[in-house]
């Protein structure tokens, strides 16, 4: 398969230390500066192949969004590079991404949020049409859009409806036809689906994989839910604290996961007419991404950490099976 997207060593971290005042500390009698810095996404390495789903999981605060917006160029990343079809993207200046933004659309995860209350659904559509094809004619940009909203399952005639004049699946369609009205290659989903009713979930879930059949579209999707992922995803990245602690693909992760984070989540997931006590319940304090702990992320959580685990940062290492996976106690094989 072709490589669409590469992120190498990628880490963005934000600084919320405030005014100058607001760093200023008062320890011993003396007076020091403390910077606090978010360490949200560290040293991620990921390769999304073209026609693929690949999913990002974890716990709320484990940097997926981050991973996702940055990938989008919405940040700045602190370190490493991101590439598009081979070309380096995270350094170019917002003319020089201009080309991309053609090419790479991102679902939000809320729909009340990211649609503009004073645009009617056409204008938001019309947009970004407007701007990327000026030589387009007011037919054929109407044209165009009556065409995707009956794609999103949206009536045309509705397009000169204000959002808040629509359900909240309604505009997550509308969300989802203004990504595909500009025919990109790479769409960047942040849990598209999870401020949306169980009812409608499976709807634009149908909805995003009709979508990459018909359009050949390669999907990041970001999401916490495991039995949404198991049904969408080609393969799944674990992260934890930023970090990613396992990839494999699909089938794979939820046959045979190797992780101890990713075991934790699976034991979770429910399952009718499932024995109870498979859950593998977690112990110790959750860390924090301001202080994150030394050696392996997860050693404060895991049950089969040693002393290497809190002094030593796991490399990632690629199993028989396929599955990459960051672990001392895999490579040691003690699990």
């Amino acid at each position: 398969m072709e490589k669409l997207l590469e992120i190498k060593d990628v880490d963005k971290h934000f600084d919320i230390s405030g005014s100058f005042l607001d760093q200023l500390r008062l320890e011993g009698g003396k007076i020091s500066r403390q910077r606090t810095v978010v360490k949200a996404v560290n040293n991620v390495t990921l390769d999304v192949m073209a026609g693929e789903t690949l999913a990002v999981v974890g716990e709320s605060g484990c940097g997926k969004s981050t991973l996702a917006r940055t990938v989008m160029g919405l940040y700045k990343p602190n370190k490493g590079e991101i590439f598009y079809r081979g070309n380096r993207i995270d350094n170019l200046s917002s003319k020089k991404m201009l080309p991309y933004r053609t090419k790479m659309q991102m679902v939000f995860q809320d729909p009340y949020a990211s649609l503009n209350p004073r645009m009617m659904a056409r204008q938001i559509l019309e947009e970004p049409v407007k701007f990327h094809n000026p030589t387009l004619s007011r037919g054929e940009i109407k044209d165009r859009v009556a065409e995707v909203m009956l794609q999103v399952g949206v009536d045309p005639k509705w397009a000169s409806n204000y959002p808040h004049e629509f359900s909240g699946g309604q505009r997550q369609r509308i969300s989802i036809a203004r990504a595909l009205v500009l025919d990109p290659e790479f769409i960047a989903a942040d849990e598209p689906i999870a401020a949306l009713d169980v009812s409608i979930q499976a709807q634009i879930l149908n909805l995003l994989m009709d979508a990459q059949d018909k359009r050949g579209l390669t999907y990041l999707f970001i999401s916490h839910d495991l039995s949404v992922v198991q049904h969408i995803a080609t393969r799944v990245a674990v992260m934890y604290l930023g970090c990613v602690c396992e990839l494999a693909t699909t089938k794979e992760l939820f046959s045979n996961p190797q992780h101890p984070y990713t075991q934790a989540l699976l034991s979770a997931i429910p399952r009718v007419g499932g024995k109870r006590g498979g859950h593998t319940r977690l112990t110790g304090d959750v860390p924090t991404p301001i202080n994150l702990p030394t050696g392996c992320v997860f050693h404060g959580r895991c049950q089969h950490a040693n002393e290497r685990c809190t002094q030593e940062i796991p490399a990632q290492r690629t199993l028989d099976s396929g599955t990459t996976v960051a672990c001392h106690a895999v490579e040691e094989k003690r699990i």
